[in-house]
């Protein structure tokens, strides 16, 4: 009875160092080798919850609405990683995730830093993009229809290490060799794309003007640009436009008028009379306003080339750096017989249109 227990419990022994042996192999099969520093009992204990729960490496690890910008501190230990992942729902299965880790040796790979996830990556994609953390960065956002020193002034608030007076010193610099167009304007304004930037947090005044840069070019395509010559207008031309537009227009869908109106009274040879190019040489007033509103008659007898109350045509450059929708709305202007427009009184922040002087002035304002 004695050896029969005895051959019994060492078959078992022997059953349990075979399936041992065989997750270990399968184990380092699938998943490549393991960590250099396991004991053979972790070894073999990670490996057969990786090899028993092998299809779930397989599908994504958390939601699949799940995104998180992870932010992991200087010392924050891989398990502490894992649990705020369980948490943002980044992460189904958060043991499986450091059973992982501790196997492929990842868990000491994990830095300080910035990292995006999504639950529809698998385990393993989470588990290597933990070992590359994104430098830390500084986000900011320009809306469209910003001049500028307005940029300039955001620039100073969002906490890069330069200044708002390096931004405007970087953005006189023309860089011919991705606009050549604008070798002769005297700044990069109308260039400068409205758009979120993120950017490193030890960022250049050079890097911010760059990045804008090549977002107007990457936006303002080839399509675009043959667009705007179907219209006789150049590239500078275009953008100066489109800066006037911007800030002439309240409503997405009246831009295309807008250009319009404009683009008529410009082949009719009748001064573009706008407002906002004379906020524009105005420039800022004593209460830090950049855009004076509301004018006044002396106000729009000001001697400025960017007066276009007193001088045909286009102003010599952009008044604004103009978005996406400004652009295209100059290069695809509706078709229209009017001449005027103006404020809507119903604070809607539409206009009403005229064809006529004296139609524009029966809509003023009672």
């Amino acid at each position: 009875m004695c050896g029969a227990w005895i051959a019994g419990g060492f078959s078992v022994i022997l059953l349990l160092a075979g399936l041992a042996l065989a997750a270990n192999w399968i184990a380092g099969f699938r998943l490549g080798p393991p960590a250099a520093d396991l004991t053979l009992p972790e070894r073999t204990l990670l490996s057969i919850h990786l090899v028993i729960a092998g299809a779930e490496l397989d599908r994504p690890a958390g939601e699949a609405e799940a995104t998180f910008e992870l932010q992991v501190a200087p010392g924050e230990s891989a398990s502490e990683v894992v649990e705020v992942l369980h948490a943002a729902a980044v992460v189904r299965n958060p043991a499986l995730l450091r059973s992982y880790l501790r196997y492929r040796g990842l868990d000491r790979g994990v830095q300080a830093g910035a990292y995006d996830l999504r639950g529809t990556m698998t385990l393993a994609e989470v588990a290597d993009a933990l070992q590359s953390a994104r430098a830390p960065e500084i986000t900011i956002t320009v809306p469209e229809g910003w001049r500028r020193e307005q940029i300039a002034d955001g620039v100073s608030s969002a906490g890069f290490a330069f200044g708002a007076a390096d931004f405007l010193s970087q953005t006189e610099t023309i860089t011919s060799i991705l606009l050549p167009e604008v070798e002769n304007l005297s700044s990069l304004e109308g260039f400068l794309f409205p758009d979120t930037y993120r950017l490193p947090i030890d960022a250049g005044p050079q890097d911010l003007a760059l990045a804008m840069l090549e977002n107007f070019v990457r936006r303002v395509d080839v399509s675009l640009r043959a667009s705007f010559q179907e219209q006789g207008l150049g590239l500078v031309e275009a953008v100066t436009l489109a800066s006037i537009v911007e800030r002439e227009a309240t409503l997405a869908e009246e831009r295309p008028l807008i250009a319009g109106v404009f683009i008529h009274r410009l082949r009719l040879g009748i001064r573009l009379e706008s407002d906002p190019t004379v906020q524009y040489a105005l420039g800022r007033q004593p209460d830090g306003n950049w855009w004076k509103s509301p004018l006044t008659l002396l106000d729009l007898d000001i001697d400025s080339p960017f007066n276009t109350y007193r001088f045909d045509g286009l102003p010599p450059s952009p008044i604004s750096n103009p978005g996406i929708a400004s652009l295209t709305a100059v290069g695809n202007p509706e078709q229209t017989e009017f001449l005027f427009f103006r404020a809507a009184c119903d604070g809607s922040g539409r206009h009403v249109f005229s064809r006529t002087f004296e139609e524009h002035l029966a809509q003023a304002c009672s």
